[in-house]
């Protein structure tokens, strides 16, 4: 259902930067999307050098992502406000976890070799298994891009079928790594492959490429989405990841979101952000919807 698919990329292009020139919001509206946004945040560190002690700080600003006196300012006090999961390497899985008990928020994992994913199958399905053993009830997985590159779409839809099976109940996003596909139609190629093998969500970037989610790449993706759904009428999630760092990013993603897939594809069930530093920005921001004043970043609990 996606042979001979042409992406017209000029039109696509056209159509992305026309989302964000034509539709702002402001004000109240504003601070509504950024809480929208904090909803949907898949809070990240995925650094060599994480430790359990990281991992608990990341999860203590997951469990309360604004500082009191801006959620009691925007009238939110009483809101269970939180992040939409934490997403850590497996071995962080269980620091999560404990970090997190109690607090309903989802431990995502990163998965299957990550990033590059270059690991015999074997090996990556046993890492989504210990994952899952460990906690892990959402796990990135990676693809391999030669299948993709080669139009080895068999060989793409074995893999993902391989990896939602040994998910088992936990939620599998699949990380296209969009910025090393080449095409857009290779973009578009490999996400229907990838809903027909079964990802729960479908993801732009590990962010370790040197291109990750841009707007364009963002949309052909929903649109593929779009298809799958006429086809078939199931919902299929999406997450975009990788160098989305402002609040302007999650506003513009989210005005996509709008614009392409409906109001339902604005809540965490569908629609997830991949980001770290972005929450502190979007806390700046609300800081100023409240108080008439830019605090300096240092004011804020750091993710």
């Amino acid at each position: 259902m996606f042979a001979g698919q042409a992406v017209n990329r000029p039109a696509a292009e056209r159509r992305a930067a026309s989302l964000v020139a034509r539709r702002g919001v402001k004000k109240e509206f504003q601070a509504a999307w950024l809480i929208n946004a904090i909803r949907c945040i898949d809070l990240t560190t995925l650094a060599g050098d994480d430790t359990a002690a990281r991992v608990a700080r990341l999860c203590a600003k997951a469990r309360q992502p604004l500082a009191p006196h801006i959620a009691e300012g925007l009238g939110a006090g009483a809101m269970r406000l939180t992040t939409g999961a934490v997403c850590v390497y497996p071995t962080m899985v269980p620091h999560a976890v404990k970090a997190l008990a109690g607090s309903g928020i989802p431990v995502a994992s990163v998965a299957t070799g990550f990033p590059a994913g270059l690991m015999p199958l074997h090996l990556r399905l046993e890492e989504i298994h210990w994952a899952v053993a460990e906690g892990a009830s959402e796990i990135d997985i990676v693809i391999t891009r030669e299948h993709v590159l080669n139009a080895n779409w068999q060989a793409l839809y074995d893999e993902v079928a391989a990896m939602r099976a040994a998910c088992g109940a936990a939620h599998l996003k699949a990380i296209l790594a969009t910025g090393e596909l080449q095409t857009l139609r290779n973009v578009y190629a490999a996400s229907m492959v990838a809903m027909q093998a079964g990802a729960d969500f479908i993801k732009t970037s590990t962010g370790k490429e040197g291109v990750n989610a841009t707007l364009p790449v963002s949309l052909v993706m929903t649109r593929a989405l779009r298809d799958y759904l006429d086809a078939t009428g199931h919902r299929i999630g999406f997450k975009p990841a990788g160098g989305m760092k402002s609040a302007k990013d999650a506003l513009n993603w989210q005005i996509l979101m709008k614009e392409e897939m409906g109001r339902d594809w604005l809540a965490p069930d569908l629609f997830r952000i991949g980001a770290s530093s972005m929450l502190g920005d979007i806390e700046r921001q609300l800081e100023h919807h409240v108080t008439g004043r830019y605090a300096a970043s240092s004011r804020h609990a750091i993710a």
